[in-house]
C-alpha cells in the first residue's frame, strides 16, 4: 500500500532518508531489508520499554498487536546530536486491530540517532496501548 502524505524523500536531509527507506522497508513488513539501514549493533526500544537488535523483534511484536498496520508520515525533524544526527519522524499509525476493526490517527513519534549512514538507535511511541485500553472500556 503506498504511504499517505509522506515527505519527499528528495527534499529531505540524508539521515533522514536513510530513516524514510528503513521505514518503508518496515512497512511492508521486509524486516531483512530494514535492517540494511541499521548499525550492526542497533538498540530498538519499542512501545513498553521492550528492546530489541533487529526489526524482526518489532515486526513480531506487531503481528500480534494488529492485523496490519502503516504509518502516515506527516513529518521528519533532523538536528544534531550528541552521537550522530538525530531524526524524529512524526505522524499517525493507521490499520486494523486483530478483530478487524480499522483505526486510524494513533499518534506516534520514532526517535532515530544515525552516524555513517545507519541508524545506531531507535525509539518508538505511540498511543496504541491507550486505544485498546479505551476499547477494553477502561478509562485511566
Amino acid at each position: 500500500m503506498p504511504e499517505r502524505n509522506a515527505p519527499d524523500m528528495p527534499s529531505l536531509p540524508a539521515e533522514a532518508r536513510i530513516v524514510r527507506s528503513f521505514l518503508d522497508a518496515s512497512m511492508k513488513p521486509d524486516p531483512d531489508l530494514a535492517a540494511t539501514f541499521m548499525a550492526e549493533d542497533v538498540v530498538i526500544t519499542f512501545t513498553g520499554g521492550r528492546t530489541f537488535d533487529h526489526p524482526s523483534g518489532p515486526t513480531g511484536f506487531n503481528a500480534g498487536r494488529y492485523n496490519w498496520v502503516k504509518k502516515k508520515m506527516d513529518r521528519f525533524d533532523v538536528a544534531n546530536g550528541q552521537d550522530g544526527v538525530v531524526v524524529y519522524s512524526v505522524g499517525t499509525l493507521y490499520g486494523e486491530w486483530p478483530d478487524g476493526t480499522p483505526f486510524e490517527g494513533n499518534r506516534y513519534v520514532d526517535r532515530f540517532e544515525v552516524r555513517d549512514g545507519k541508524i545506531t538507535k531507535m525509539d518508538v511511541w505511540n498511543d496504541s496501548a491507550e486505544r485498546i485500553l479505551t476499547r477494553m472500556g477502561i478509562e485511566a
